[in-house]
């Protein structure tokens, strides 16, 4: 009996502990498990305020929320980064605009410290996603949007830092496709949605 009292006694503490445990406060520094490398429009600068949060009350900060101090003492919203899976590390990254909205995010889908989906926003609206789907951090594939509506894809298709293949779409669909056969930078052949579908190509285009 005095065993089982003490057992529940021990539960009971656990569960107050993790209900009244309050978000940490310190200075402007960087989460013990950084990423290995600064993800870019997300650095680190001088004066930062960083506020620590645990929200799924294991003990370790799993949220850091970081703002300055404006002309009146105001604190304004600089970026956000998360620790979504638990492991320590930061999986995903986010930056505010002086207005306070939203305007840059990104993940690390496979937790190894670099971005693989960066999603850019304007007014509040998503405007560029890409995609770094490789093991070096680097952007291959872009998608533009306007007015919440996809406009065109770009991609890197062998790799070497330069788009090769473009794709324009109109109200959902396809309308040309864009190849770069000679790695210049610029459109070499054409292919319109009617030829893509008849299994045809159309001429050369400079």
């Amino acid at each position: 009996m005095r065993r089982l009292l003490a057992v529940t006694a021990g539960l009971l503490a656990l569960s107050c502990a993790g209900r009244t445990k309050a978000p940490a406060v310190s200075s402007a520094t960087a989460p013990a498990e950084a990423p290995r490398a600064p993800i870019p429009g997300m650095e680190h600068k001088p004066g930062e305020i960083v506020a620590e949060y645990d929200l799924n009350r294991d003990g370790r900060p799993d949220v850091w929320k970081y703002v300055t101090k404006d002309a009146d003492g105001k604190e304004v919203l600089l970026r956000k980064e998360k620790d979504l899976n638990g492991d320590g590390r930061i999986d995903t990254w986010e930056a505010y605009g002086a207005d306070g909205a939203l305007t840059l995010v990104v993940y690390d889908l496979d937790f190894d410290g670099k971005p693989d989906v960066t999603l850019t926003y304007e007014k509040g609206q998503l405007v560029k996603k890409e995609y770094a789907l490789g093991f070096d951090g680097a952007s291959r594939s872009s998608s533009f949007f306007e007015k919440g509506k996809l406009v065109r894809k770009e991609r890197d298709t062998n790799g070497d830092g330069k788009v090769d293949y473009w794709e324009y779409w109109e109200n959902g669909e396809i309308d040309r496709i864009g190849v770069d056969l000679d790695g210049d930078g610029q459109v070499d052949r054409w292919e319109t949605r009617k030829a893509v579908e008849g299994g045809e190509t159309t001429a050369a285009q400079k």
